[in-house]
């Protein structure tokens, strides 16, 4: 079983940063791609960013490209994001995931592990 738990979550102004992390424990994820989704209250969950295991491959949603950057530390089993710029709607629950075999890596159904999320909020 793998357990995922995020954090690094919080309150920020706008325009300012956030680096959230996840720890996995429960087997090694070096082979397993890793994404970051977040939802709102009242919206569905939706794609951030998400990156290969090899870290060679990242992709993310437009509404946050040149913004966040994901990166993972293989020997240490963490995934993070480091969000800058950051604007109000941007404020949601963000949460980590873990694929074993996607066939696309922004669909949350191909996910098979998720953390239990952390808390954004970005103030005007």
């Amino acid at each position: 079983q793998v357990q995922l738990v995020e954090s690094g979550g919080g309150l920020v102004q706008a325009g300012g940063s956030l680096r959230l992390s996840c720890a996995a424990s429960g087997r090694t994820l070096s082979r397993y791609p890793m994404g970051w989704f977040r939802q709102a209250p009242g919206k569905e969950r939706e794609f951030v960013a998400a990156i290969r295991w090899s870290g060679g491959g990242a992709y993310y949603a437009d509404s946050v490209k040149d913004r966040f950057t994901i990166s993972r530390d293989n020997a240490k089993n963490t995934v993070s994001l480091e969000m800058n710029s950051l604007k109000p709607e941007d404020t949601a629950v963000y949460y980590c995931a873990a694929a074993q075999a996607p066939r696309r890596l922004s669909s949350a159904n191909e996910y098979d592990y998720w953390g239990q999320g952390t808390q954004v909020t970005v103030s005007s």
